[in-house]
């Protein structure tokens, strides 16, 4: 694990791991919106935080959010916090309550109602996209047109789980 922070990558370029994947603009966003998808799994960065991961049942599955790295296991969520010493950066861990995680999941739902929503009335600028803008934003409205309003929590962090 890297002892220092790095802003995140140019993800419409380096993000090779998203196969598909746009940068937009949308009114109200201070920072532009990237979407990508490893097969069917969508991936939601608003900014560098909030960021969103979903496995392809569309589950949350990883988040950063408010500073905070955040896994699903067995349909709950755990926060990781790096704590650093002078000779080693540990990881620790603490499942997040009931409350804690409704008011996670309360705001990922209006970013992506939002998001939904810019897409929808055609108040967003795409900015680029990967490999072409018409594949990009076709799976983009799909996923968000089936997308339930409530996403559950994944049992597992891995996209495939």
């Amino acid at each position: 694990m890297a002892r220092e922070e790095e802003d995140r990558e140019d993800l419409l370029r380096e993000a090779t791991a998203l196969s598909v994947r746009a940068e937009l603009e949308l009114e109200g966003e201070a920072a532009p919106v990237v979407v990508g998808f490893r097969g069917e799994a969508a991936s939601l960065y608003f900014g560098a935080d909030p960021v969103y991961h979903f496995n392809a049942q569309y589950a949350l599955r990883r988040a950063f959010v408010g500073g905070a790295l955040l896994k699903a296991e067995r349909g709950r969520l755990i926060q990781l916090r790096r704590e650093r010493t002078p000779h080693q950066v540990l990881l620790l861990s603490r499942e997040l309550t009931e409350a804690e995680a409704a008011q996670i999941l309360a705001a990922m739902e209006d970013r992506i109602r939002r998001l939904h929503t810019a897409l929808a009335n055609g108040q967003y600028r795409l900015n680029g996209a990967v490999p072409a803008a018409d594949l990009a934003m076709s799976k983009l409205c799909q996923w968000l047109a089936d997308c339930p309003p409530h996403p559950p929590i994944a049992e597992t962090p891995h996209v495939g789980g």
